[in-house]
C-alpha cells in the first residue's frame, strides 16, 4: 500500500505526493476549478439618451437649488439661521442641512419655511424652471434680413435664433439667383456650416475652394475669409448655420 507523505496546496490546486513500491514517486494534481466569465456590461442609461458626443448638461440637484433659494431669501430678510428656524418651528441643524442641499425637505417643512419667509412655496422651485430655447418656423415664413451679401444679390431668411445661453446660433436659408454676384470677403467670429440644397456653387474658404452640389456640406472657421467664388448653376440655395460666442 502507498504511503501519503504530504498534501501540498498550489494556487488552489491540490497536489498529492505519494510513494508506491511499484510505481515509485507519483504526483496527482486535481483539475483547476472553472471560473464563470462575467457577462458583457450593459450600457448605462445616460449613454443611450443622445446620439451626440456632447456631455449631458448636469446642473445642481433639486435639494441644492431649493437650499440656495431658502438661503438667499433668508439673507434678503437679514435673518440668522437660528431666527428662521425658530420662526418655522424646525431645528437649526435641519435648516442648515436644507440650505446646503444635504437633505430633502418634506412638503410640510417647505410650507413652514414659506410662511416664515412670507413667500409662496413655489418660490423655492424658481431655480428649477430654466428657460430652454425652441423656435418653429413654417415653410417660407423665415424672416428676410439684410447682411453684407445682400448688396451682391444674396437673399437671407433667418429660420430661428437662440436667445439664451453662452452661444448664439443663427440658421439661414440663403438663395442666390441668376443676378447674384460672387463674394468671398465674408468674415466673422465663430464657426459656420453650409449644407447645399440646390444648384451648384464653388465656395472659397481661405486659400481653398470647394465645388458644392446638393447634399454637400462644408464646415469651417468663419474667422477666415469665405464666400461663393463662382456661381456655377443658378438658382442656388443652401442652409447656413453660424455659431459664435454671445457677448456678455
Amino acid at each position: 500500500m502507498s504511503t501519503i507523505e504530504k498534501i501540498v496546496f498550489l494556487t488552489g490546486n491540490i497536489a498529492i505526493v505519494g510513494k508506491s513500491p511499484h510505481a515509485g514517486n507519483a504526483t496527482v494534481k486535481a483539475k483547476p476549478k472553472k471560473t464563470k466569465s462575467s457577462p458583457p456590461a450593459r450600457p448605462k442609461p445616460e449613454e443611450l439618451r443622445t446620439g451626440s458626443n456632447a456631455p449631458l448638461e448636469v446642473g445642481g440637484s433639486l435639494e441644492s437649488k431649493i437650499g440656495n433659494e431658502v438661503r438667499q431669501l433668508r439673507k434678503e430678510l437679514e435673518l440668522t439661521v437660528a431666527e428662521l428656524s425658530t420662526s418655522a418651528g424646525i431645528s437649526t441643524g435641519m435648516l442648515s442641512k436644507i440650505e446646503t442641499g444635504s437633505i430633502s425637505a418634506s412638503l410640510g417643512t417647505l410650507n413652514a419655511l414659506s410662511k416664515a419667509l412670507n413667500v409662496p412655496i413655489s418660490r423655492f422651485f424658481r431655480e428649477t424652471e430654466e428657460e430652454r430655447d425652441c423656435s418653429f418656423v413654417k415653410a417660407g415664413a423665415g424672416v428676410k434680413i439684410e447682411r453684407r451679401g445682400t448688396k451682391s444679390g444674396h437673399n437671407y431668411q433667418l429660420l430661428g435664433q437662440s436667445v439664451h445661453g453662452e452661444l448664439a446660433v443663427e440658421p439661414y436659408l440663403i438663395t442666390l439667383n441668376e443676378d447674384a454676384e460672387a463674394y468671398t470677403n465674408f468674415r466673422h467670429a465663430g464657426v459656420e456650416m453650409i449644407y447645399m440644397l440646390s444648384g451648384k456653387v464653388r465656395y472659397r474658404h481661405a486659400d481653398q475652394s470647394y465645388l458644392m452640389e446638393p447634399g454637400d456640406t462644408l464646415f469651417f472657421d468663419a474667422a477666415a475669409r469665405h464666400g461663393p467664388e463662382e456661381l456655377v448653376k443658378a438658382p442656388m440655395t443652401y442652409l447656413s448655420v453660424i455659431i459664435y460666442p454671445r457677448r456678455s
